[in-house]
């Protein structure tokens, strides 16, 4: 395990020892990055969840240290609802730092479920932003990529030139517009409320010298991302993108394009995205007041092309052949009810990060699509294949 005094920041200062505030530590990205810290650094983590089941392998004693934990005094749980448990202040003020990466972010859920959209990712932060001000600790705040919205380039005329110059769809963190669709289109309603909670962060840094830093995730993906419906989430549950994708596979059904998956996304790996958030955490110089993109622009496809990967990269990891007609086109009315409206094309610059980070993504589509599969056939195919099985046997 490196040491404390062995580890220097980007401009050879030794980096000290911190204690962590995480809040929302039991997710996909908190597990992910729970690991990086703990076996990377000698910073000790207060890890704030409802669940912690993604992170319990970090908390009970291990076979592999002789049934001793394998990080004592490393990491603390600490089981809360950041809406209504007064814990919070005095956790924040016994941290360094505070990471929030609490937030509803599934897509069925931003026009089904308004309200707790726009609840849980403006009004329940804002008691983290007010306690980091008041007590002087600094933040780094987890936003999305749906800030930016729709592109310049989705409103010119199909046959433009104009669409394929990146003036018009490369999202930039200083200069590009946020732009919504209607009120009435309630899928905004997500994007709506981190970008007012971008914006109170950046005002309390502008007016109370919060030191601040804004990640933007552009389809981070990776082992335990969302849930699979039935099986470790609600069967009537509707994960993202790829979960959907991987619970259709596992379950041997068409995989559903929304629209015809025209829609293109770029996605980079978790353990390449987790990398540049510890470069974040350590390089407060570097980082502060800064809003950072995370992505892989290298890694674009349609999602119709995604679904075509994953059906090629599935078939080889658990030796089944493909389906005849594996995909099927859907309307957006029908799989996420009425109120949905989509961004055309999701495609980050990076130059921020790279200049003051020196960050740059470094697996290639195939090779995360194949190590995600991997771990969601591994630990999800028995599941379903009994599952399955229930119904008949009964």
């Amino acid at each position: 395990m490196t040491t404390p005094s062995a580890r220097v920041d980007l401009d050879g200062k030794p980096i000290k020892a911190l204690t962590i505030c995480m809040i929302g530590a039991g997710g996909f990205i908190g597990s992910h990055l729970c690991e990086k810290i703990l076996s990377e650094t000698p910073h000790k983590i207060l890890a704030l969840d409802v669940y912690n089941d993604k992170i319990k392998h970090l908390l009970e004693p291990s076979t592999v240290s002789g049934g001793s934990l394998p990080f004592p005094d490393r990491i603390q749980f600490h089981r809360l609802n950041i809406k209504h448990d007064s814990r919070l202040e005095g956790l924040i003020k016994m941290s360094d730092l505070t990471i929030n990466l609490a937030a509803i972010c599934t897509p069925a859920d931003y026009n089904t479920r308004p309200l707790d959209t726009i609840y849980s990712n403006f009004i329940d932060a804002l008691p983290v932003v007010k306690y980091c001000s008041e007590n002087s600790k600094r933040l780094i705040h987890f936003s999305t990529c749906e800030v930016y919205g729709k592109t310049i380039g989705s409103f010119l005329p199909k046959d433009s030139p104009l669409r394929q110059d990146p003036a018009y769809y490369i999202l930039k963190e200083d200069e590009s517009p946020c732009i919504f669709g209607s009120i009435e289109k309630q899928r905004w309603s997500y994007a709506c409320a981190k970008q007012l909670i971008e914006r109170l962060v950046y005002a309390e840094g502008a007016e109370n010298g919060l030191e601040f830093t804004i990640v933007r995730p552009f389809n981070w993906i990776g082992p335990r991302m969302d849930f699979i419906p039935g099986i470790d989430g609600p069967s009537e549950g509707v994960p993202r993108v790829l979960a959907c994708f991987s619970n259709n596979l596992l379950r041997g059904e068409p995989l559903k394009l929304v629209d015809g998956g025209q829609s293109q996304r770029t996605f980079v790996y978790i353990k390449d995205a987790i990398e540049a958030v510890l470069l974040m955490i350590e390089n407060p110089a570097r980082a502060n007041g800064h809003i950072f993109n995370v992505g892989n622009p290298n890694n674009e496809v349609t999602v119709r092309q995604l679904a075509e990967m994953m059906t090629e990269v599935y078939s080889k990891v658990s030796g089944k052949p493909a389906l005849e007609s594996p995909t099927v086109d859907v309307s957006s009315k029908e799989f996420y009810g009425e109120g949905y409206d989509d961004s055309d094309k999701r495609i980050p610059d990076m130059t921020i990060i790279n200049k003051q980070l020196g960050w740059n993504p470094k697996t290639s589509l195939w090779d995360l699509l194949e190590s995600t599969m991997t771990y969601q056939h591994r630990t999800y195919a028995e599941a379903i294949k009994q599952a399955i099985a229930k119904p008949s046997a009964s």
